[in-house]
């Protein structure tokens, strides 16, 4: 599985890094494509094919090429800066803008000398623009790359003017030249955007696997917490009983050593089985495990009411941690004589309750993962827990599940679940 989610990583990030390529490719292009076919078409019919008009003409072909190799030069590092990734340097504007001067003279040249019919002129005019415009409307926000684009409409059709264009001619220099700059603003800066959403929708697809993963270390180490914590408690009260049985020269002290081998075994069992992600507490199995460890530990333990038989998967698993953790706090946490496990069922709800006569109040008032963990669990059935002293000078657990919302609690548990080892698998490769 965890072979699978990588290799759709993989393809998915490749599949954006081809977009974003395409992209680059095709904008780099943009310039090429209108100076090939807008800088030669004039020379078919519209320019006077006499040596000063032609020469004007290559002139403004050439400088219009080495603007293209400038503007596919800017490309990366315009787009980097639309992006965020890093600052364009000032600099590299100047050479563009100066070969963007040169261009205007040419084409006001072409026209004092009367090398260049009238919809020529506007053709070239039209492509005059278009390398520069197409990194600077990376560069700047759309009212500041429009503001621009009006004074170079105004510089372009005063040069003409000045070069002795009149009447439609002139008139048609204003259309054509705002045309290339608002043809750029509506077909590279859109590019961008997309561009700019797919690369945050990808990070933000990883910082939402790295929550998930984050999220799993909690749920790893609660459960680690949950599952160690009485075996270690029960581990080290019979290695103390195992100490005083050999020091007064009992042979039981033998016995107690084998089963605190044994649960150091059950232990090594149940930190894989949580590891892998698919233990789940038994609530019946809690119930005489709870039992079995207090009374080994000198404690009278009583379990009333139901045993659980029946009750949805969820609910016993988060039952069945309830128990663990509540055995384990009597153990730990205090010196009780008895210890009471009531669990009672009926068609609303089942409640839960654990009660000891020697833990102490500051139990209930410590910030514990264990505690916190237990209301995570019941949180997400609507459940509630509580714990403190009871009226009658016990210390009392509670846990409440209710019934009513079986159907509906059932599915996100297992989704959750499945999220939970899915996370963690991704982690683990």
């Amino acid at each position: 599985m965890h072979v699978r989610g990588w290799r759709r990583g993989w393809q998915e990030r490749s599949k954006l890094e081809r977009i974003d390529l395409y992209s680059r490719m095709t904008i780099s292009s943009i310039p090429w494509l209108f100076t090939l076919c807008w800088q030669l078409a004039p020379f078919k019919s519209d320019i006077r094919h006499e040596p000063l008009p032609l020469v004007l003409g290559a002139a403004l072909l050439l400088v219009s090429m080495a603007q293209c190799l400038l503007s596919n030069r800017n490309v990366e590092s315009s787009y980097a800066h639309y992006l965020g990734l890093s600052v364009f340097p000032g600099r590299r504007m100047l050479a563009p803008l100066a070969l963007l001067l040169v261009q205007v003279g040419l084409l006001a040249s072409l026209a004092t000398v009367d090398g260049v019919a009238g919809a020529g002129l506007l053709l070239m005019g039209l492509n005059t623009p278009m390398a520069l415009v197409i990194t600077r409307v990376l560069l700047v926000p759309v009212r500041t790359f429009v503001f621009e684009s009006l004074l170079l409409t105004a510089l372009t059709t005063g040069a003409l003017a000045a070069a002795g264009v009149r009447g439609g001619t002139l008139a048609g220099v204003v259309p054509a030249t705002l045309f290339g700059c608002v043809l750029v603003l509506i077909s590279v800066r859109p590019s961008a955007w997309s561009l700019s959403v797919m690369w945050q929708a990808e990070d933000a697809r990883e910082v939402q696997a790295r929550l998930a993963v984050a999220e799993e270390r909690l749920r790893f180490g609660r459960d680690l917490h949950d599952v160690m914590g009485r075996n270690l408690a029960v581990i080290a009260l019979k290695s103390e009983l195992a100490v005083e049985l050999a020091q007064r020269g009992r042979p039981e002290a033998l016995d107690q050593m084998v089963e605190v081998q044994r649960i150091a075994r059950a232990s090594q069992q149940e930190v894989r089985d949580v590891v892998r992600g698919y233990r789940e507490a038994d609530l019946t199995t809690e119930l005489a495990g709870a039992q079995g460890v207090l009374q080994a530990a000198g404690i009278t333990c009583a379990v009333t009411g139901s045993d659980g038989t029946g009750l949805p998967g969820p609910v016993q698993s988060a039952l069945g941690w309830v128990v663990r953790e509540a055995a384990t706090n009597v153990l730990r946490h205090g010196d009780p004589g008895h210890c009471t496990i009531r669990l009672d069922v009926s068609a609303d709800a089942v409640v839960l309750d654990v009660e000891n006569d020697g833990a102490p109040v500051a139990a209930s008032e410590g910030t514990g993962s264990g505690l916190a963990g237990l209301r995570e669990r019941l949180g997400a059935l609507d459940g509630a827990l509580t714990a403190g002293p009871a009226a009658d000078g016990l210390f009392r657990l509670s846990a409440r599940i209710p019934l009513a919302r079986e159907e509906s609690t059932e599915v996100p548990h297992k989704a959750a679940g499945d999220l939970s080892r899915a996370a963690l698998l991704e982690e683990r490769r």
